[in-house]
């Protein structure tokens, strides 16, 4: 049985990792053409993945191996256009990059070819995709500005005292203001239950290049990687590979349910990880199953989840979704522009993604990618 310290740090976990990113991963399957039932089902199967993959993982290695949703990919996803094709084409490339996943934690080469991807370029393109999201908060406030003030202003007081509770202040404010002021549907609670919904993926070679590939890259680069640096530092040394395949399967298992992907998770890993979880090492990963066992629970009230958020004004969502990830943000432009050899390349890539330039049907994350790919080898052969 866990002990209260691994008990509290795992419902800790669970509840931010699910309280301070959801709004973000709603925004980015409805971007990509999900309407309201295929929301709530990809939401469902990313809680139910990622808590049964961490519940999995942790048993398997008896460590504090936490999962987490990739809330990169998801703004990725928000700041993409609608693939032609819809809802379908969008599952078609969460599978692809689940099969990258796989791939990458089985085959060392490739694994390897993906991590001489440079870091500058890679955070550049992350940060390109963040920016658009980052603004709703100020939009928030020309459009609502009582709400988005509120919002805002509960963000920043609790996260003076509290950083990790910062954002599910921020929604539990963006909650009571809708409450407030929009007529819920009736019934909502009763729409709590699982709500899958099988999609029939659509393969294509531009959401191939434009969605999954990118959507691959970030997750390795900003959630897998971060995550092994996370029980490193804690002093657990997991073999890598196996972990980011069977997170692979997982999300090949979410796939044609709605769910984009899901990784490794850094902040709730910190949490689980961590001497205050459980002062005795071999014994922390009670706190990663408790975690999991608090995803799967929310699985389980996604369809609610889902319809009160469409019952809201776009605005605020995206506000809170926009608070969640200035964090997030700042990392990611300080380690683009961190490096001088590399700063000028992953500006370029920035400004490219964060255009919205889309070519053959490709978004501008592969283009920025590429731009500043090509900047930094006419550097090289100079």
């Amino acid at each position: 049985m866990p002990s209260l310290p691994a008990l509290a740090a795992g419902l800790l976990a669970g509840f931010v990792g699910f309280a301070s990113s959801f709004a973000v991963v709603l925004q980015g399957l409805s971007t990509m053409g999900a309407g309201p039932a295929e929301a709530a089902s990809g939401l469902m199967a990313l809680s139910m993945a990622m808590g049964l993959c961490g519940i999995v993982l942790s048993l398997w290695r008896r460590m504090p191996i936490s999962v987490a949703w990739s809330t990169p990919g998801a703004a990725l996803l928000a700041a993409s256009a609608t693939p032609e094709g819809g809802f379908p084409v969008a599952v078609g490339a969460f599978l692809i990059s689940g099969a990258l996943l796989v791939l990458a934690g089985l085959w060392r080469p490739f694994g390897r070819a993906v991590a001489s991807i440079p870091a500058p370029l890679a955070s550049a393109m992350l940060a390109g995709v963040l920016l658009g999201l980052c603004l709703a908060p100020v939009r928030a406030i020309a459009e609502a500005p009582w709400a988005g003030l509120a919002i805002i202003l509960a963000w920043a007081l609790v996260g003076r005292f509290n950083r990790l509770l910062a954002v599910p202040a921020a929604l539990a404010v963006a909650g009571a203001v809708i409450a407030a002021t929009v007529d819920l549907p009736p019934g909502i609670l009763a729409a709590a239950g699982p709500v899958p919904v099988w999609i029939a993926p659509r393969f294509t070679w531009a959401s191939a290049i434009g969605i999954a590939l990118p959507l691959f890259i970030v997750t390795m680069a900003s959630q897998n990687i971060p995550g092994m640096a996370v029980l490193t530092a804690n002093g657990y040394r997991p073999e890598a590979g196996p972990l980011f395949a069977v997170t692979g399967l997982f999300t090949l298992a979410g796939a044609p349910l709605g769910g984009h992907a899901v990784n490794l998770a850094a902040i709730t890993a910190a949490l689980c990880a961590s001497p205050e979880a459980e002062p005795d090492p071999s014994r922390r990963w009670w706190a990663a199953v408790v975690a999991g066992l608090v995803y799967v629970g929310f699985g389980l009230l996604a369809g609610a989840a889902v319809a009160f958020m469409a019952a809201a004004p776009p605005v605020l969502i995206q506000a809170v979704a926009g608070l969640a990830l200035l964090g997030a943000f700042g990392n990611a432009m300080h380690a683009a522009v961190a490096a001088p050899a590399h700063r000028e390349a992953a500006i370029i890539t920035f400004v490219v993604t964060a255009s919205g330039l889309s070519i053959f049907g490709i978004n501008g994350a592969f283009w920025g990618l590429l731009a500043g790919g090509a900047m930094l080898l006419l550097h090289r052969l100079r």
